[in-house]
């Protein structure tokens, strides 16, 4: 395959690449599993306006899914994905190693003491997801090492245990999480969104509409009535169905039951359909 911008395969390789870029420590690192979007395009958009250089990481994390059959669909566009990137800069370095690069012996993640950042939410429903991030993630930085790393706030969970992730590894690297891109009609994008049904596609804005109500109601209920409700709201529909919904704190995730003025507060959903499973949240305060 021929692609317009050198395409690096190996960490040997890497290391010599960024060795080239002398002592100028001013790197930006953007971690993807590919199939990119325009949420990942603000991403790196904005690491190559915050940093002289910039590395983005395209793999496909097998230790991160749970669902094997979700890994087998997941997505491989990497001539699509070149595309964006060069259209963004043409100096931007471009990793994309396979699993036998990153997972020599066996692959099976690191364990990790998340603080319990990992047990609620996607980590009641996903077996060993965030080891398996985590894996991955601290291999990337300690291979790279970044001075700034960039996450989007969809995975506001996944955004979290990274933070974590670098406070107990001590990897001197600033996280920076940026802002959900929507499409039009609110929906977080995706690259899952690829595999909706064009009508499904248009009508799931009714998860985010979902979120802003839920977010209006928080200013005036309890935590258990805009619980009640959002259940309510899935309950009549015949096309979504609601895998958790969960306001916690913003710091440590945990469930609220009762609301504290002095606490920042955010409201996380995982909804099914069309076999596809769609994550996203709002800050409520």
């Amino acid at each position: 395959m021929n692609f317009s911008m050198p395409v690096i395969q190996t960490k040997t390789k890497l290391t010599e690449e960024l060795n080239k870029l002398g002592n100028d420590n001013d790197l930006g690192l953007v971690p993807t599993m590919g199939a990119l979007h325009k949420g990942h395009a603000s991403l790196i958009q904005r690491a190559v306006e915050e940093n002289k250089n910039v590395v983005v990481s395209i793999f496909v994390n097998p230790t991160q899914f749970n669902n094997k059959e979700d890994l087998d669909k997941y997505p491989k566009t990497l001539v699509a994905d070149i595309e964006l990137i060069s259209a963004i800069s043409a100096n931007i370095i471009v990793f994309a190693p396979d699993v036998a690069e990153i997972y020599p012996d066996t692959v099976i993640p690191k364990i990790y003491d998340f603080e319990g950042l990992d047990k609620v939410m996607e980590g009641e429903f996903r077996d060993d997801h965030f080891n398996g991030v985590g894996t991955i993630v601290e291999e990337l930085l300690k291979t790279v090492k970044p001075t700034r790393a960039y996450f989007g706030e969809k995975d506001f969970q996944q955004l979290r245990i990274i933070q974590k992730l670098v406070e107990i590894q001590k990897i001197p690297v600033e996280i920076i999480g940026c802002e959900i891109v929507r499409e039009n009609n609110g929906l977080a994008m995706s690259s899952r969104n690829e595999r909706l049904s064009s009508t499904i596609r248009q009508n799931a804005a009714f998860i985010y509409e979902t979120l802003k109500t839920a977010k209006h109601k928080f200013g005036m209920e309890s935590v258990l009535n805009v619980k009640d409700w959002v259940a309510k709201q899935f309950k009549n529909s015949s096309d979504f169905k609601l895998e958790y919904f969960e306001i916690t704190d913003v710091e440590t995730l945990t469930p609220a039951t009762n609301k504290n003025i002095n606490i920042k507060y955010r409201a996380f959903i995982a909804v099914y359909v069309e076999g596809v499973r769609l994550i996203d949240n709002i800050a409520l305060n």
